[in-house]
């Protein structure tokens, strides 16, 4: 008896296969680089994270070049406007450039990510790919206890609902740019959040990484890049 899979779950099928052959691509084509070259594009949610990668490939006797354009607080729309992120894109001759977007701005509306970082991600990514590289999104982690600072919009706000938010948001983002890889840290920090480990990855804000939540994040992108 041949059995019938419905249509919407064989698109979704379809898409996890395609992005695993594009995250394999990707692993063969940092493999063969000696050294890998690395960018981070984002704000103060990265800027410890070169760094760390950096030493963590080095334990591994890992050849690799990772560095950084970061700004507190500035988001995709501040950096495709800016042309000294531009320049650094443009002639670094980097392999992968990863993507990360101010850390609310993906857990807003639908309407206001089509309008306030869609087009900016689809210009970042155009750039990207016309230097040769391999656009890549940080999918970042929800805030300790939610969007405080917009409770009028999410009341009763907490983590997990933040997150869920973010993870549509980079979704959202990742098709828009041509169905871009996305390396899922903020998942990651979810299932230690959900194991009860979660509050050693924030610093006193309930926002930024704690050298805890560095290092999880940076694992994460190394064993994305150069894992199995």
């Amino acid at each position: 008896m041949i059995k019938i899979i419905p249509f919407v779950l064989t698109l979704a099928l379809s898409g996890a296969v395609y992005s695993k052959d594009k995250a394999e691509a990707l692993r063969d084509r940092l493999r063969l680089t000696d050294p890998p070259r690395i960018l981070f594009v984002g704000n103060s949610y990265s800027f410890k994270i070169p760094k760390a990668l950096g030493r963590i490939a080095a334990d591994s006797d890992l050849r690799l070049v990772v560095e950084g354009v970061t700004r507190g607080g500035w988001t995709l729309e501040k950096h495709a406007r800016s042309e000294d992120t531009l320049n650094r894109i443009r002639g670094g001759r980097w392999d992968v450039v990863v993507l990360q977007e101010q850390s609310q701005r993906p857990a807003f509306s639908k309407a206001q990510r089509t309008r306030e970082m869609i087009p900016h991600v689809r210009s970042l990514t155009a750039e990207i790919r016309k230097a040769g590289a391999v656009p890549v999104f940080f999918q970042t982690w929800g805030r300790r206890d939610g969007d405080r600072s917009n409770r009028k919009i999410f009341s009763d706000d907490t983590f997990e609902k933040m997150q869920k938010r973010l993870v549509t948001g980079y979704e959202e983002a990742a098709m828009a740019a041509g169905h871009a890889l996305i390396v899922r840290v903020g998942e990651g920090w979810a299932r230690e959040v959900s194991k009860g480990r979660g509050a050693r990855l924030f610093t006193r804000d309930g926002s930024h990484p704690s050298s805890a939540g560095v290092e999880l994040t940076a694992r994460i992108f190394y064993d994305f890049f150069f894992g199995p």
